[in-house]
């Protein structure tokens, strides 16, 4: 963690850098430099100070509940409040494994209040994931959505959890007016036996009605504010710890990349607050800037332009699929006219689907162009984006003020020529602290070179061209990236076989009309055993408990064995390449098809038109 701290100070004592360093930097917005001053103060501080400059604007939507930034506030202050009479003290984590919902934003910010670390956890993840990330950190106060409250019912003896705050729809809303929550429920709601230690949201925020001691905590900015989880350089979840630091300096980059942030603005949060282009972009960037964000615990995307132009959002982001998705949605010709901005990141966005989604946007009023962005969590979600008005086919953008960026030889830190290929490696207030409890992969990642600074190792293949603008080529490390979910087959290799029918497996990504890339199993059983429908949902079922449903293989086929390299390691890139070749042969296939059908179509037009030519001839005659 204290990786972070060098990288902060180095930063600070620089200086300007000249045009050559920063070839970008003409790209940004007028007034904007590389050389931001970032806040030197906690997340919840820069908050509080939109809290001050706008208290009665709207920084807050729930389905048409509204919070004034000085409601939100008195709202953190109360659970901060109760988060002290429970004993939450300077350094322990609390976990909150729940969507887009006002109380996970309330206790949010509740947390870093009391000098504490957020643990955010997706709500699909599975049973003994959560437990994984529960003990890893330690964690003894949870707050949960009663829809998934189970999960932590069935692992609750097995951690060291104390005490369970467990939330429901209704508990994000003002009015009193029965409200039909859409939330897509994951089974039916529990009975939930409330206890001393297991209480409602409501019960919870009454907690710390009296308490008299001091609630808020002095913390540093580079004090760690926030863990969430992600693959890390070898493919397994790894704790990713962020500092205040980290999401402020994401904060304030965000608002001066995006000109129109201002505090007329709101932001439509699709994306989750457990990811942390979300919870960094989507919401503590809105709140920092003094902007509305309207918070969506679950999206349809069959819905997303009747929700666009419902909650007339200017600023929008999300994953390409999403946008290609709102392409095939009918709306009014000026239903749109209130979006200004419209990011995509998560995934690569190809030029073509970037021309129908800008067309889409034109065509119903409004002004946004797609700007293409990158970045990862080990960042703090996001680094370069595609400047206004300078977009270059396949460019993932510029970076971001304030952050360096290199591409290197591959496995050297040597710096690549202008358009040579190599690794991605980023320098900056936004890279992480390092990982949980695991050294060897955060030095792994982040490493020092000549230059003095640490640069976070990306495992992405880049190149940069004369004018700084990066093009993503591919990952180095093994990673399946479906609908803006980063997939990790090592370890839904290793949740697959660990079922007892299973000698071995291996996991690739195969194409998706809508998700880009989905897991497909190719699964050895064990000597002797034959495939049959009931070792097959034996199996499913198997990782449908073990894994988050966002990483469920689409497919399973049985193989009597698996290709292997050299060295006996199974050779995935073997079964990949013979897919390639799959899709290339049935492509190859439907093109003859095509060609056939196309010299039959030409015979009857020439045999119509020598039908014509007689009747034309008998006709004169």
């Amino acid at each position: 963690m204290q990786k972070s701290r060098l990288i902060n100070k180095e930063l600070k004592g620089k200086g300007k850098k000249d045009e050559m360093a920063n070839p970008w930097e003409k790209f940004y917005p007028e007034g904007v430099t590389s050389d931001l001053v970032f806040p030197e103060t906690t997340m919840v501080g820069y908050f509080l100070d939109s809290v001050s400059r706008y208290p009665e604007n709207i920084a807050m939507e729930f389905y048409g509940s509204t919070y004034t930034y000085r409601e939100l506030y008195e709202r953190i202050r109360k659970a901060a409040a109760s988060l002290k009479s429970l004993g939450v003290k300077k350094d322990d984590k609390v976990a909150i494994v729940m969507p887009n919902t006002p109380q996970a934003l309330i206790l949010f910010y509740a947390i870093n209040m009391v000098g504490a670390i957020a643990l955010i956890i997706h709500p699909l993840s599975a049973e003994t994931e959560i437990q994984r990330f529960l003990s890893e950190s330690e964690v003894k106060f949870l707050l949960v959505l009663d829809l998934v409250y189970e999960k932590i019912h069935n692992i609750a003896d097995k951690t060291v959890l104390e005490t369970i705050a467990i939330a429901t729809a209704g508990d994000g809303l003002k009015n009193i007016k029965k409200f039909i929550y859409k939330f897509r429920k994951i089974g039916q709601t529990p009975k939930i036996e409330l206890t001393d230690n297991i209480m409602t949201w409501n019960e919870f925020m009454n907690y710390g009605y009296g308490y008299e001691g001091e609630i808020t905590c002095l913390r540093r900015k580079d004090d760690p504010a926030v863990i969430l989880y992600s693959g890390g350089t070898s493919g397994d979840p790894k704790g990713i710890v962020l500092s205040n630091y980290n999401f402020n300096s994401l904060a304030l980059s965000c608002h001066k990349m995006i000109e129109q942030s201002g505090p007329e603005e709101s932001v439509l949060a699709i994306l989750p607050i457990f990811h942390g282009f979300g919870l960094g972009v989507c919401m503590h960037t809105a709140l920092g800037c003094g902007m509305k964000t309207i918070l969506v615990p679950q999206f349809n995307p069959k819905e997303f332009g009747k929700l666009l132009h419902k909650s007339k959002a200017s600023i929008v982001a999300g994953v390409p699929s999403l946008f290609e998705s709102l392409t095939q949605t009918k709306l009014g010709k000026n239903d749109l006219e209130n979006l200004k901005v419209a990011i995509s990141g998560g995934d690569f966005m190809s030029a073509d689907l970037k021309k129908r989604v800008d067309k889409y946007f034109k065509d119903h009023g409004s002004s946004a162009e797609v700007r293409i962005g990158y970045g990862l969590t080990e960042a703090s979600a996001a680094i370069c984006v595609t400047p206004t008005g300078h977009y270059k086919e396949g460019s993932i953008g510029i970076p971001f003020p304030g952050t360096r960026v290199k591409i290197v030889k591959f496995n050297s830190h040597v710096t690549a020529d202008i358009g040579e290929e190599g690794e991605l490696c980023i320098s900056g207030p936004t890279v992480m602290m390092g990982y949980l409890n695991n050294l060897e992969e955060t030095i792994q990642a982040l490493q020092q070179h000549k230059d003095g600074r640490v640069w976070l190792h990306t495992g992405d293949a880049a190149y940069m061209d004369k004018d700084g603008f990066i093009f993503f080529k591919q990952r180095i490390k093994r990673m399946i990236v479906s609908n803006g979910y980063n997939l990790y087959p090592s370890y839904i290799e290793t949740v697959i076989n660990s079922h007892p029918k299973v000698f071995t497996s291996t996991v690739i990504g195969i194409p998706h009309p809508k998700k880009v890339q989905v897991a497909k199993a190719f699964i050895v059983l064990n000597d002797g055993l034959k495939p049959t429908k009931e070792i097959e949902r034996s199996i499913k079922e198997h990782c449908e408990k073990n894994l988050a449903r966002y990483s469920l293989p689409a497919e399973y086929e049985f193989r009597d064995s698996l290709p292997k390299t050299l060295v006996g390691k199974v050779a995935y890139t073997k079964l990949e390449k013979d897919l390639h070749e799959e899709v290339q042969e049935a492509s190859s296939e439907e093109n003859k098809l095509t060609k056939r059908e196309l010299k039959k179509l030409k015979r009857l037009e020439e045999k119509a038109k020598k039908i014509i030519n007689k009747i034309s001839k008998i006709g004169r005659e």
